[in-house]
Formats: C-alpha cells, sequence, structure tokens
C-alpha cells in the first residue's frame, strides 16, 4: 500500500464531470484505490463517493492505492489531478 499527498490543479475542481473522468481513471487500475480529504475516505472508483467530497481547485487531499499497480495507480489520478491527459 503506498499513499502520496497532492492538490487539485483543475479549475472547475472535481464537480461532476471531472470527478466522472477521475472515476474512469482510477477503474482503469486493479489497485484499490481510495481518496482523503478533510474527514472523509472514499473509494476513487465509485461517482458516488467522488461527489460527495466536492473538491475545490487548489484543496489538499489525499490519495492511497493498495494492489499490483498501486504505483501506476498514483501516478495516473495525480496527472489527471494535474490536468494531464492520460497516455
Amino acid at each position: 500500500m503506498i499513499s502520496k499527498s497532492m492538490r487539485v490543479k483543475l479549475s472547475t475542481g472535481l464537480d461532476a464531470r471531472p470527478a466522472a473522468e477521475l472515476v474512469q481513471v482510477a477503474s482503469r487500475y486493479e489497485s484499490s484505490i481510495h481518496i482523503e480529504a478533510d474527514t472523509k475516505r472514499v473509494n476513487a472508483k465509485s461517482i458516488m463517493g467522488m461527489m460527495t467530497l466536492d473538491l475545490d481547485n487548489g484543496q489538499a487531499l489525499t490519495v492511497i492505492a493498495d494492489g499490483s499497480d498501486e504505483e501506476a495507480a498514483i501516478n495516473g489520478i495525480e496527472n489527471f489531478l494535474k490536468g494531464k491527459k492520460a497516455s
């Protein structure tokens, strides 16, 4: 299991569309992926969970991944949150 702190760097934050896109990114990985912000921890593969976070641009969060591709999962989520397109 690995975790990494990062910030949302999307002008709209994680409103409905970016939250759905993040779920799609997270779903590409076999690892379990969770996002913690403030006192909440949600499954990054759950659109309903992600919507409850209501993350704004610049907000800090921690991504936790556990599984065979956990490092790639962390990097993929981080790239998405920085506004970079997945390759």
